[in-house]
């Protein structure tokens, strides 16, 4: 079973005004979804439907966490989620795109997946900076990331320098030189 059909509802089922249901989210619909950004998550999804012979409209509501890289330490990181929009689900037989607020299906069809709109809610609900809260960042990792003096700078050019010299064979070294002499003429 996909993970699909844990976010599909029956409307054909449902009668007119509003109908309430609940669901889960964990790691499966990440992975399903093969998200790059979110490695797992545990949220909670309540939709209410308000039914009409020409359309649904679809009131989401999600809270939770997901597990997102940490952009200061890049260790993983608990990220909370809060969600509230709007879907309108309408009816046509011809071919529309799904455009994030709308969402078309045919008249035949008996369920309605919110697989997508789930997912796409809580990428979107991601803040632009994903940092563990302050002092919870793995210490080595931000240690690596010291700025340091610009005297350890040359000297680590220095080291870098005379190591890529010292590794040139005579042959490279004669190329190099070559190569040095006719951009000279070339000024």
């Amino acid at each position: 079973m996909g993970v699909g059909n844990k976010f599909s509802i029956d409307y054909m089922s449902l009668s007119s005004g509003l109908h309430t249901f609940d669901f889960e989210v964990d790691d499966t619909l990440f992975s399903e979804m093969e998200s790059n950004e979110i490695k797992g998550g545990d949220c909670k999804v309540h939709a209410c439907i308000n039914c009409s012979d020409s359309k649904l409209d679809v009131n989401v509501v999600i809270s939770g966490s997901v597990v997102v890289e940490c952009d200061r330490c890049l260790d993983d990181c608990n990220v909370p989620v809060e969600f509230s929009g709007l879907l309108t689900v309408r009816f046509s037989d011809l071919q529309h795109d799904y455009d994030g607020d709308v969402m078309w299906i045919s008249p035949s069809e008996d369920m309605l997946d919110l697989t997508q709109y789930i997912y796409e809610s809580i990428v979107l609900s991601l803040p632009y900076s994903r940092v563990h809260e302050e002092g919870e960042c793995n210490p080595e990792m931000l240690a690596s990331f010291q700025e340091i003096s610009e005297e350890e700078l040359e000297a680590l050019e220095a080291q870098a320098e005379e190591a890529d010299v010292v590794s040139l064979d005579d042959n490279n070294r004669s190329i190099l030189e070559a190569l040095k002499a006719q951009m000279e003429k070339e000024d």
